[in-house]
């Protein structure tokens, strides 16, 4: 069967270790840069605050959320949430996080394509990430055209997962630059404190890089296992 394939193996393997590295990566950075204070005492609250209030954006709010590293922008309610951490500690970890979600809200502020593209594709992508691999594995066991047929429609749904990876790397590469330009042209942080941020902020984007190579290489394995299939 397809899932015991040995060639399944040369398409995950490099992604997984690669994501498994990047995790490693962004819980060190972060462990390590939470422990050394910024130097004016400001919080991840207190810089994405300021960050927002000086780019026009005081129609934001800035909101705590449970959960390790679960910060994000809400495009929709125009809300930044800060994990606990970073929404209270006054560290180089979490004025370096809270600022990269700003830059969210800043890409949002000025139409920014890519962040308008990734925030449309939420729905369906939220569909195909599940229903594509179990279309596919249907289909792979059902035999004829019908079979057939309904694989390709569970790739093509998954493609969009696929996707959805890729578009997320500008959207994520654009606020961590944003974030640190603003970090130091806002008094934040200083040019010495930038070592922090950029290891930390650097290691997040490692994790979207593998997350993007993870949804590429299952696609390709997909596609690889149905032209064998046919052929």
């Amino acid at each position: 069967m397809f899932y015991f394939d040995p060639a399944y193996f040369l398409f995950a393997l490099p992604p997984l270790l690669l994501g498994i590295w990047a995790q490693f990566k962004v819980k060190s950075a972060f462990k390590k840069y939470s422990q050394v204070a910024t130097r004016n005492g400001m919080t991840g609250a207190q810089a994405a605050l300021r960050i927002l209030q000086q780019s026009g954006l005081g129609n934001v709010n800035v909101e705590m959320t449970r959960g390790m590293l679960s910060d994000h922008y809400d495009p929709r309610h125009k809300v930044l949430r800060l994990s606990e951490e970073v929404y209270g500690l006054a560290s180089i970890a979490s004025v370096g996080v809270a600022a990269h979600e700003a830059g969210h809200a800043l890409q949002d502020k000025k139409d920014y394509f890519p962040l308008t593209i990734r925030s449309a594709m939420v729905p369906a992508v939220s569909l195909g990430s599940w229903l594509g691999p179990i279309l596919f594995m249907v289909g792979f066991f059902l035999s004829g055209t019908l079979g057939s047929s309904l694989a390709w429609v569970g790739i093509i749904l998954f493609g969009g997962t696929a996707l959805f990876a890729l578009v997320t790397l500008p959207v994520e590469f654009d606020a961590s630059r944003r974030a640190k330009e603003l970090l130091v042209s806002q008094g934040i942080v200083s040019q010495r404190e930038m070592e922090g941020v950029n290891a930390v902020l650097d290691a997040a984007a490692l994790t979207y890089v593998a997350a993007a190579a993870q949804a590429i290489m299952q696609l390709l394995y997909y596609v690889m296992v149905m032209n064998r299939r046919n052929n």
